[in-house]
This record gives C-alpha cells, structure tokens and sequence, in this order.
C-alpha cells in the first residue's frame, strides 16, 4: 500500500509538469474549442494506454535497449511537433481562427484525436518512463505483469483526469478570447512551444 501511495505521488507530479501534450491540447483547443481539445487529450491518453502494453509485455524496454529504434522514434516525435508548431505559428501570422492546421477546404487530414495519438506515440520519453519509473514501484516477488499494468492504469487515469480538465479549461478560455489579436498571441505561444519542444527532443539524449 505504501509503493501504491509513493506512485500516486510520483505520477501527479509528472502528469501535471507542462510539456508537448498540454502544448498541442492548448493549441487545438484555442483552433476548434471545447471538441478539439478534449479529443486531443483523449488521444495522447490512447497513446498512453499502448505504451503500457507495451511496457507491460516487454516491448518498450527494447526500444530502450536499441538506440537506432529510440533514435528513429526520437527524430520523427521532434518532426512531427516542429511541424504542429510551424503550422499554429502560421496561422498567427494569417491571423487564423477556428481552423486546425491539418485542415483543407473539403478535406479533413487528422483528427484532433489522432494527433494526440501520434505526438504521445512518437514521444520515446514516454517508453523510457514506462521502463524506469513503474519499474521502481513493482514488488519483484508478485506478478510483475499484472503490478505493471496496475501502475499504468492508474498513471494513465491521472493523466485522462488532468488533461481532460486542461480541455475544458482551455475551451472555456478559446470562447472568452475571441480577439483576433488574443488569438494571435496564444497561437504564437503555443506555436513556439511546440516547435522549442520538438527541437529540444530532437537533440536531447537518453
């Protein structure tokens, strides 16, 4: 009960830490409101739950253990939050509201939810934290399996909880902003923080 209690402490801490996924519900949330934005956040949770099968089934160690893997998977996580961040920085510049950046007249691209998915699947941080932090907590002498998953769901409903209220709020702030100029200024921050996000993990180290 005590390992169950230092967790829960340990995991709020990371959940609420600002980083890529709060970035891109921000984001989204300020471009299509209340939907968008918690699809987003529904998204990088679904991202969540199959890195916990796969740490619970082994497969995210591997790409620990495999540098060419968690490289691949580092570079292409840094491209694709670089690119949400030049399009939502574009869109301050053409002065955009209510538009997403994977949005074309008559075509729809990507789904808030799927680009929650793939910014938290191609997110290696997200396997090294599977693989170093729950590891820490699992009673050896138990099912390591079943302790791991144990972990992860409630990591997971920390984060649904957390990111989810981040949604809301953030909607609920997009719909009293709806100066052009506000517009602008939050889809440069948020644009700017994605982009220094995905440089920052291009270059960073394991």
């Amino acid at each position: 009960m005590g390992q169950l209690a230092a967790f829960v402490g340990v995991a709020v801490v990371v959940v609420v830490l600002p980083g890529p996924d709060m970035a891109l519900v921000l984001r989204n949330g300020l471009a299509g409101g209340r939907r968008a934005a918690v699809e987003t956040a529904l998204g990088v949770n679904a991202g969540l739950l199959v890195w916990a099968v796969a740490a619970a089934l082994g497969a995210a160690a591997l790409l620990r253990a495999s540098a060419p893997a968690f490289t691949a998977l580092k570079l292409a996580g840094a491209a694709y939050l670089v690119w949400l961040g030049l399009h939502a920085l574009r869109d301050a510049w053409r002065g955009t509201k209510g538009s997403f950046p994977h949005v074309r007249p008559r075509r729809r691209r990507t789904s808030p939810f799927r680009q929650g998915l793939l910014s938290n699947l191609l997110n290696p941080k997200i396997a090294l934290l599977f693989t170093t932090l729950i590891p820490q907590f699992v009673d050896r002498e138990g099912s390591v399996f079943a302790q791991t998953l144990l972990f992860a769901g409630i990591f997971i409903g920390l984060g649904l909880v957390w990111l989810t209220s981040y949604a809301l709020l953030v909607a609920k702030a997009a719909a009293l902003l709806k100066r052009d100029v506000v517009q602008r200024v939050l889809n440069v921050v948020a644009g700017a923080v994605l982009t220094a996000l995905g440089i920052r993990l291009a270059f960073e180290r394991r």
